[in-house]
């Protein structure tokens, strides 16, 4: 006959706390198999987000490098059909033209070749057959893409064009190009990330054309070199063939203790890659804390009851809705910070070309649709920018841009100033400001004239207002400016500072 088991107090006391032991230890187990499990699956998904943000991030990168390019190439073509349609005796004619092209289509360091290798620039002339390369190309038929570098400067890209049938002055013309700074381009693309995110432009061979870092550990070195020590020698090979025959790839290796993950994607019509590489701890911070406040939950699970694992959920869904709302107010403001630092020339604090260029499609569009009648420009030139840079130093031409831009600022009061190049200033009135800009301008003039014999600051101004003629704001500007340079001449009789 079976045993009937009798349930007493202490059987009670004793299933109870046994019962909780077991449960406090089961839990304790299972908290510590799901901790290690989490572990695994963050470094699994650092690893896996990592190579994926940072592959869509260098794919994008090259895309906007190839497009600057083909930009710059299409400028370089509507520049050489602006020569064709001039009419250039001297070299100060071309000079003249050349400084004209590169305000208007915003073009960097321009200059034409003739027959002889001989480079006309806006400020000079020299011999260009040793110092670039596609000069040697006989005949050059199609596009150049290249690298020079200038008097131990950074490394610049050079792009070419061939001028078939073009003829300046009666000479006959090879072929015309600009130069940019790769290194410019790189920190440019680079801005949002700075202190995540590294980039770098390399050639197949390896080397570093932008000259800037790619983490603390590649830092500026040949890539092929930066790499063998980080690299298994079988993983190095793999990636030393899809970087020299300009196929994209991605590495992750071990430095200082953290995880680093590098992509590289070919830049298309040119032999260059670009790289990009993100520590591991950027991302590995982020989603490791999300992992470690899941343990953090998962642990307070041994002492609270399924209640209150039910309110902490509540609670962290609220924290989680609060948080990701206060982040995207943070980048809502950091976006509306780099727009106005985007817009805005950092030397002068007024607008920048960039702003200067959506002012001017914002009152395009106003002139068509017929809401804007009254709109004025004035085109302003600081004399003798570069004798003072010669004589004084880059100090000093700072700070005589610096004053020339209050002077506008404070004489066309009813205007907005930008600054659209180096020495160059624009002045858009609208309103009011058009019916006195006769009277402001030669009250502008007359302090200017005053302040030669001073050697104080010294403006040329051109100034028009939209005739029922004109398309669009380009045609008021063009006006204004021939009426600035026909002023700089004036000027420059009164015993004004020019360029040369």
């Amino acid at each position: 006959m079976r045993r009937k088991i009798e349930i007493t107090h202490t059987t009670f006391v004793g299933t109870a706390v046994f019962g909780s032991l077991f449960i406090v230890i089961a839990l304790s187990l299972f908290v510590l198999w799901t901790s290690r499990q989490t572990v695994v699956a963050t470094d699994q998904a650092v690893s896996a987000v990592s190579s994926f943000y940072l592959e869509a991030i260098a794919d994008r990168r090259s895309r906007e490098i190839t497009n600057l390019i083909d930009d710059n190439f299409v400028q370089m073509g509507e520049a050489l059909e602006f020569i064709k349609d001039e009419r250039i005796e001297s070299q100060d004619d071309l000079r003249e033209t050349i400084g004209r092209l590169e305000s208007l289509l915003s073009l960097n360091r321009f200059a034409l070749v003739d027959a002889d290798d001989t480079v006309y620039a806006r400020y000079t002339t020299y011999s260009g057959g040793s110092r670039y390369a596609f000069l040697s190309q006989d005949p050059m038929d199609s596009r150049v893409i290249s690298t020079v570098s200038e008097y131990g400067s950074s490394r610049q890209l050079c792009l070419a064009i061939p001028t078939p049938g073009l003829t300046v002055m009666g000479k006959p013309f090879k072929a015309c190009f600009l130069q940019l700074d790769i290194k410019d381009i790189v920190d440019l693309l680079a801005f949002n990330d700075k202190g995540r995110t590294y980039f770098a432009l390399y050639s197949r061979s390896g080397e570093n054309l932008s000259g800037t870092d790619l983490g603390p550990c590649l830092s500026s070195r040949s890539f092929f070199d930066a790499t063998r020590h980080v690299l298994p020698e079988a993983v190095w090979k793999e990636n030393y063939n899809n970087f020299a025959n300009g196929l994209e790839g991605s590495i992750t290796f071990e430095s200082d203790g953290a995880e680093e993950t590098l992509c590289y994607a070919p830049i298309e019509g040119t032999d260059w890659e670009m790289a990009v590489l993100i520590r591991g701890s950027v991302i590995e911070d982020q989603i490791r804390d999300i992992s470690e406040k899941n343990l953090l939950h998962s642990r307070i699970l041994v002492v609270f009851t399924l209640a209150s694992v039910v309110l902490l959920a509540v609670v962290l869904l609220l924290q989680a809705r609060v948080l990701a709302q206060k982040k995207l107010e943070e980048e809502k403001k950091a976006s509306e910070a780099f727009q106005l630092m985007a817009r805005t020339d950092s030397l002068t604090g007024v607008g920048n070309k960039h702003a200067y260029t959506e002012s001017e499609e914002a009152v395009n569009e106003r002139i068509r649709s017929g809401k804007l009648r009254e709109v004025g420009i004035v085109v302003g030139d600081v004399n003798g920018l570069k004798y003072v840079n010669d004589t004084q130093g880059h100090a000093a031409g700072d700070k005589l841009i610096t004053d020339a831009s209050s002077m506008l600022g404070e004489y066309f009061a009813q205007g907005t100033v930008f600054r659209i190049g180096g020495d160059e200033f624009v002045v858009l009135v609208e309103g009011e400001g058009v019916e006195a800009l006769d009277e402001v301008a030669s009250e502008f003039n007359r302090k200017v004239e005053a302040n030669i014999g001073d050697d104080d600051v010294v403006v040329s101004i051109g100034y028009a207002v939209l005739e029922p003629k004109d398309g669009e704001l380009r045609d008021v500007f063009e006006r204004a400016d021939r009426m600035m340079y026909a002023r700089k001449t004036e000027l420059k009789s009164r015993g004004a500072h020019t360029r040369e």
